[in-house]
């Protein structure tokens, strides 16, 4: 996904890192997950760097692939234009009042839009919007792609939106008004915007790639924390081929949206929560099992020298 939940994929890639340790990494981008679980299922693809529903579904349907690795955690942001700023300051920063406001004032509910049903900041907006007591009447959600979101955001054809990093770094300076008032890791603490994925069958191809993905992550995570002007280029080559300055990037990475973990096991609950939630919002009938989904093994052996 192009998202900088995967920074660490880009890192790895980009440093070197995967083609030191005896990989050749050819990677396709996806808008969103379902796509992504398709190419799985016909067998074009090993690996994954999506959100986690997606890979729950295709696991409880029966899907050969598991979740090794945490990558990033939220990612995203809600931005809003001026007016729905307007109306959050004058509610004190009350999500259900500034909305109703707006609706009073405007005649008509907020627009916002996020990715479809089932995305990450799909379902950290839906669960803020609930926990802040935001009338439903007072919203109307217009699910596009990540793109998409980014371009109603700079031409105004939405009030606010959940931004993916990083285009909320990039949105937010194009147009200084537009102004973030929730941050994915605050809307739905520990949910994962991204995981790390592998077949069962790329396991038995490539005995190693577990373990040292795993061991990479970590190490482009580090790089992340500590040096994040250092990861940056890598992640300006990935998304934008070098069009979009890498200080967008290293901004994104440093941003309040994001926090990157690998140890899969920091992602149990909030993935269970989030599940459990799309069902309570209709996205599923039941909740997918995780029965089997997380494998900590690959995490375990690539960190034991550590612990």
């Amino acid at each position: 996904m192009p998202v900088i939940g995967a920074a660490p994929l880009f890192v790895m890639n980009g440093a070197g890192w995967l083609a030191a340790a005896g990989f050749e990494p050819a990677l396709t981008r996806f808008e969103s997950g379902p796509p992504a679980i398709q190419a799985v299922a016909s067998g074009t693809l090993d690996v994954l760097f999506v959100g986690i529903a997606p890979v729950a579904v295709a696991r409880a349907k029966g899907l050969p692939v598991r979740v090794i690795a945490a990558s990033g955690i939220g990612g995203s942001g809600f931005a809003v234009q001026p007016a729905l700023a307007q109306a959050f300051d004058a509610a004190g920063g009350k999500a259900g009042a500034a909305f109703a406001a707006f609706r009073a004032k405007a005649g008509r509910p907020a627009k916002l839009a996020t990715l479809p049903a089932g995305g990450t900041p799909t379902v950290a907006l839906r669960y803020w919007l609930k926990r802040e007591a935001v009338d439903p009447a007072d919203v109307a959600i217009v699910p596009m792609g990540i793109d998409a979101v980014q371009g109603a955001m700079l031409t105004g054809a939405v009030e606010g939106g959940t931004v993916l990093e990083p285009a909320l770094t990039l949105v937010r300076q194009r147009n200084p008004a537009i102004r973030t008032t929730a941050y994915a890791t605050q809307m739905f603490p520990d949910l994962p915007g991204v995981v790390v994925s592998v077949t069962d069958g790329a396991r038995q191809r490539f005995p190693d790639l577990a373990e040292a993905l795993v061991r990479l992550a970590v190490r482009a995570r580090d790089l992340i924390r500590t040096d994040p002007a250092r990861a940056a280029p890598h992640i300006q080559a990935a998304l934008a081929g070098g069009l979009v300055p890498a200080g967008i990037y290293e901004a994104a990475l440093r941003s309040p949206a994001i926090a990157f973990e690998v140890d899969p096991r920091a992602i149990v609950a909030a993935t269970k929560a989030s599940l459990d939630f799309e069902v309570e919002i209709g996205d599923f009938a039941a909740a997918p099992s995780i029965e089997g989904l997380f494998d900590p093994s690959a995490y375990l052996a690539a960190t034991a020298a550590s612990r």
